[in-house]
């Protein structure tokens, strides 16, 4: 008996989960990709392999990142397609109230109706997982410049971890399922999918208070200045917008449409009548996935146009940070003369021979750094001063003599005596003389500061008005004197010609050769940088962020498509009696149909307008925060966000055209 009884309920969850496949197929298919994308995911992220990968530290950050992520928006998603789904399904479960089943034995069949969905997403998602890991997988090392192979495998781990956490969902949404239906009783359940549909009462206060966080965020986003600032107030100016979107679409569009119906002249046209009054009057229902989509778009939107910035801006950044194929600065504990200098550059030519690479620019400079406390003229070593200051306080302070700056800048200076220094500063510099360290000396010329060079540019970038001092010396004594106690840094640029591979092994036995040379000449610190081995680091954490951006991305658009088709079809379900209504009392089908198209229209296209209004205004904050990865080249994240916008509204377009369509076959059923 009891088998009879698991069997026919059984059967009768397979025949709701048919007759209902309008909502059941998505809500399927939904459950199916976010079950495939976190096996995904996790399957990545737990391979052995990556932990002896290059770059496996920073992959690992990613992965992990990106799990957490998907795991949340996964359960979110479920939850708020299940809302959808249930709203539908409960005046069904009242007629079966009605005809005499219980509660209980309603809750039988809804569970039945859990496992089976649970195992179509569950099974149907590890099967895709399983099969697109290793293209994804592929994808991924791409983008990072892995070269490693990847072998297909099974992530038992992967497979197990998706299980518990989808079955956790699962079981949480037939709780929620079987509170909706214990709390309701028949009568409500027959009417619950029309709760909620008398007009809203315009909320001004709740309005005013909406436009004031949206306008808040715009002007913080639009007034920061500097990129700490950017970073600090980011996270301000995305809570008072989301709060603030939330609010527009769910009073301030209120209190628009209630403007719009006291105007009689434009409300009493037949289009705009039922346009109108169609819209205010499920509109606090509406509000909240409009709002949802609005921010999603937003999302996706920020997210992969700014990794796709920072992939496609990498070659540019690494010429910009690093303004030579090889970077390195060695530090003396004397000042390095012509002769240690002349050596150093033969042993360079002799590593270029021995590795068959030809060197097309050498440069080199000495200088003594300093960090100091400034006042007026007056320069004081800040770690001997005694005491402690401000951060904003602390300067920097540069000495050289006039033969490296020159060959630094690239500009030639004047005659320099003995005696006499060229002051080269980022504020003005007023002073006839300078006291450096408690020795007054004559300041014979007031140079330009080096921003035009490359090394300058950067520093005026990162430093702003901070006081950077450039102080010009006449020879090598005259430095030695005043950089007592401080080591001397020796300068060299190399740019050589030759593949990735070999100008990587060109660094690498440079580094080897400047060892040696340290026990000779005398230098014990060796700061070296290639922009070969360089390159390798950034694709692997800018890769990884486009990675992550591209991932995160389609989901967030998965969802937001998702929740565009369950509107459509529950606002065509609502619609449909409303629309033969009024062909019934006179209204033509024609008059009627146009009126649908421009609600569509409207409700449709204002998230996405909300959106792109949203990323417009940020831009100047998202633009400071790009310069934390180093990037500044204002107009490709321009392009990379005008780009992104495109595509996504293209996708919007076709989202409309496919969910518009189910929308009308409902209403004209």
């Amino acid at each position: 008996m009891n088998c009879f009884k698991c069997s026919l309920y059984c059967k009768m969850a397979v025949t709701n989960l048919k007759n209902n496949r309008q909502f059941y197929v998505p809500y399927i298919l939904t459950g199916m990709v976010s079950a495939a994308m976190f096996y995904i995911m996790r399957a990545i992220q737990g391979n052995e392999g990556i932990d002896t990968m290059r770059g496996s530290a920073t992959l690992g950050i990613v992965l992990t990142l990106g799990l957490v992520i998907v795991g949340i928006c996964a359960c979110i998603f479920l939850f708020y397609t299940n809302s959808f789904v249930m709203k539908r399904r409960k005046k069904e479960l009242g007629v079966y109230h009605i005809l005499g089943m219980e509660k209980k034995h309603i809750a039988k069949v809804m569970a039945w109706e859990a496992v089976i969905l649970y195992g179509l997403s569950v099974c149907g998602g590890l099967v895709f997982g399983i099969v697109f890991h290793k293209l994804t997988a592929m994808f991924l090392y791409k983008l990072t410049g892995l070269s490693e192979k990847i072998p297909f495998s099974v992530s038992g781990w992967g497979c197990l971890q998706t299980a518990q956490l989808f079955g956790i969902v699962y079981i949480l949404m037939l709780l929620y399922n079987f509170l909706q239906v214990k709390l309701a009783n028949p009568i409500a359940l027959l009417h619950g999918s029309n709760v909620g549909e008398r007009e809203p009462r315009a909320k001004w206060i709740s309005a005013g208070l909406g436009l004031a966080c949206i306008l808040t965020g715009y002007y913080l986003a639009v007034t920061v200045y500097g990129v700490l600032e950017a970073v600090n107030m980011f996270f301000v100016a995305v809570l008072l917008v989301i709060v603030g979107t939330y609010a527009l679409f769910m009073s301030v569009s209120i209190a628009v449409l209630k403007l719009l119906k006291r105007n009689k002249k434009y409300y009493y046209q037949t289009t705009h009548f039922i346009t109108v009054s169609g819209m205010l009057y499920r509109m606090k229902r509406n509000a909240v996935g409009l709002a949802s989509i609005c921010v999603l778009s937003t999302m996706v939107l920020v997210m992969v146009s700014s990794t796709l910035c920072l992939y496609a801006g990498m070659e540019d950044f690494l010429q910009k940070e690093f303004q030579t194929e090889v970077s390195v600065s060695l530090y003396f504990k004397y000042v390095p003369d012509d002769a240690a200098r002349e050596y150093l550059l033969n042993q360079i030519e002799d590593v270029a021979r021995r590795q068959n690479r030809k060197l097309t620019q050498v440069s080199e400079y000495a200088d003594a750094p300093f960090i100091t406390h400034n006042e007026e003229n007056k320069v004081e070593r800040y770690d001997n001063s005694g005491e402690l200051y401000d951060a904003a306080d602390i300067n920097l302070l540069y000495v050289m003599t006039k033969k490296d700056y020159e060959s630094y800048t690239g500009e030639a200076l004047g005659e320099l005596a003995q005696g006499n220094v060229i002051i080269a500063s980022l504020t003005e510099f007023e002073w006839d003389t300078i006291n450096l360290f408690g020795k007054e000396y004559p300041v014979s010329e007031k140079a330009a500061f080096p921003g035009s060079s490359p090394d300058g540019q950067i520093m005026t970038e990162l430093l702003g008005d901070k006081s950077v001092l450039y102080v010009i010396v006449a020879d090598d004594s005259r430095l030695d004197q005043i950089r007592t106690g401080t080591a001397v840094q020796y300068h060299i640029g190399i740019e050589t010609d030759g593949t990735q591979e070999e100008r990587k092994a060109f660094a690498s036995a440079l580094t080897e050769m400047l060892r040696v040379c340290g026990e000779q000449l005398g230098f014990d610190t060796i700061m070296s940088t290639s922009r070969a081995e360089q390159k390798d680091i950034y694709m692997e954490t800018n890769g990884g962020f486009l990675f992550l951006g591209l991932f995160l991305g389609s989901m967030f658009l998965m969802i937001t498509v998702l929740i565009i088709y369950y509107k459509q079809i529950s606002e065509g379900f609502e619609d449909r009696e409303r629309f033969a209504i009024m062909t019934k009392v006179g209204l033509s089908r024609d008059v009627v149909k146009a009126a649908i198209h421009t609600q569509m229209r409207t409700v449709f296209f204002m998230p996405i307008t909300v959106a792109v209004i949203h990323l417009a205004m940020a831009f100047p904050m998202l633009k400071l925060i790009m310069q934390i990865f180093g990037l500044t080249n204002a107009s490709l994240f321009v392009g990379c966000l005008a780009a992104t916008t495109a595509v996504f509204a293209v996708i919007y377009f076709v989202v409309f055209r496919f969910t518009s369509g189910s929308y009308y076959r409902v209403v004209y059923r």
